[in-house]
């Protein structure tokens, strides 16, 4: 008996990692909106009671996908000031690419649902914390090269469709020098 209920729980587990990688994906893709009940079992063929048992409403189903991606790797204890920029660098872009996308990001900006924005302004913040420490510079300062870090990626996006690793390395040499005449 506890080796099947064992399974089930693996089941439901995988069941529900679906339905929660569903719900990002058509955030990133389309925004919070598009996270539908209805969309959701478009994009995975379960069943609308299922979902429902996981999650009473779209509003319960988005906040538990935006608690994915709570988790967040942290910084190399042993990194240089270059590798702990780098790293930085590296989070703020997954935490808006891989994170909300595109999708995400455009409704964040027009708070087209507020209550999406501030579900994931909370994500921010503790993000923020995590990417100030690994600076290891005052807070102001780290707030700031976050600024900059989210704004040259999201023209770097509108200016050539893409981001990649050539403009990480543009920019952390950059921040690096500047982060070195600040000190």
């Amino acid at each position: 008996m506890v080796e099947n209920a064992d399974s089930a729980d693996r089941a439901d587990d995988t069941v529900g990692a679906r339905i929660l990688d569903a719900a990002l994906e058509l955030l990133r893709a389309r925004g919070p909106k598009a996270v539908t009940m209805h969309a959701i079992v478009d994009a995975t063929g379960i069943a609308k009671t299922t979902i429902y048992r996981r999650h009473p409403n779209r509003r319960s189903l988005l906040a538990a996908a935006l608690e994915t991606l709570d988790d967040r790797p942290s910084v190399p204890a042993d990194a240089d000031r270059a590798q702990r920029l780098r790293w930085v660098i590296e989070q703020s872009v997954d935490v808006i690419a891989r994170g909300i996308g595109a999708g995400g990001f455009a409704a964040l900006l027009t708070d087209e649902d507020p209550e999406f924005s501030d579900a994931f302004r909370s994500i921010l913040v503790a993000y923020r914390r995590h990417a100030i420490d690994a600076l290891e510079v005052d807070a102001a300062t780290a707030d700031t090269v976050i600024d900059v870090i989210v704004g040259s990626y999201v023209a770097e996006l509108a200016r050539t469709g893409a981001v990649g690793d050539a403009w990480v390395t543009r920019l952390a040499a950059l921040l690096d020098g500047i982060l070195r005449v600040s000190q």
